[in-house]
């Protein structure tokens, strides 16, 4: 029933300046500002999910839980919120299995850039059900507009989100038997530690154990991000001129991928850019 990673949310103090750099490592233009309930949003939508910047606004108990939760945890990703056809359905799913839903929320927003409106449905499975990820699940009656290219080498989707975990076999439970994401690889090597992927629409959420990582009493947690890019060297040079702190570009562990590292403009998230070598015809 999840067809889709919907979107990420990053956690920011300052919206404007995460904001600008978000334009400038995805070169491309918000499509999306809303702004509702104590919290202010900044969406840029790619081919294949979105990522909703959000900052606490005003007073209020939804802006004091923003600013507590960003105190406690600085700027980084803060949830994940998977698209669902239908959303009764997930929930029932929900509840069978223990994961003890919220109930279902309609909610809507409208765009400060044009005007236009969105509505959805939601709801969220209890953090401590998902070992402490907040996953949320959401039903869309509209689709969102995409965000324009701003510059050169615009990033063009997702490729892969990482959840750090010390538990795999929970983990893989979670995601896979009782999510029903489709696992396609489970692999381990002494120096990366255990790989799952689980295919999730066009792109792959990546659970990852790395060595040492073997303390039974922590939580999941959702790590960092893979864009996708057509051209790494025009990406690269793109960030460079524009002052972003990147490493050298190096072959991916996946045969055919080359990556590169982003080192700063990325508020808290780990982030690396990769290219695929095109397939032989």
């Amino acid at each position: 029933m999840i067809t889709a990673l919907d979107h990420i949310v990053v956690l920011v103090a300052d919206l404007a300046a995460a904001t600008r750099a978000y334009e400038t490592l995805l070169a491309r233009k918000p499509a999306w500002r809303g702004r509702a309930d104590g919290a202010a949003t900044v969406l840029f939508t790619l081919d294949n999910m979105t990522v909703e910047l959000m900052a606490a606004d005003g007073e209020g108990a939804t802006a004091d839980r923003i600013r507590a939760a960003h105190a406690a945890r600085g700027d980084g990703i803060a949830s994940l919120c998977f698209r669902v056809d239908d959303l009764a359905k997930m929930h029932h799913r929900l509840s069978r299995l223990a994961l003890q839903p919220d109930a279902i929320v309609a909610g809507g927003s409208t765009n400060e850039l044009d005007g236009a409106t969105v509505s959805w449905q939601r709801t969220r499975a209890a953090t401590e059900a998902a070992h402490g990820v907040r996953l949320f699940f959401l039903q869309m009656a509209e689709e969102r507009p995409r965000s324009e290219p701003s510059g050169d080498a615009p990033i063009l989707g997702l490729d892969h989100v990482v959840i750090s975990t010390h538990q795999p076999e929970r983990a893989a439970a979670l995601y896979g038997a009782r999510l029903g994401l489709d696992m396609a690889l489970d692999r381990a090597k002494p120096e990366w530690g255990r790989l799952m992927f689980f295919r999730c629409g066009d792109l792959i959420v990546e659970i990852v154990q790395r060595p040492g990582q073997n303390d039974l009493t922590q939580d999941d947690a959702v790590w960092g991000v893979t864009w996708h890019v057509e051209n790494l060297d025009a990406s690269r040079a793109r960030l460079v001129a524009a002052g972003v702190e990147v490493s050298e570009i190096r072959n991916g562990r996946k045969p055919g991928t080359r990556v590169m590292s982003v080192k700063a403009g990325t508020c808290g998230v780990p982030t690396l850019l990769l290219e695929r070598s095109a397939k032989p015809h």
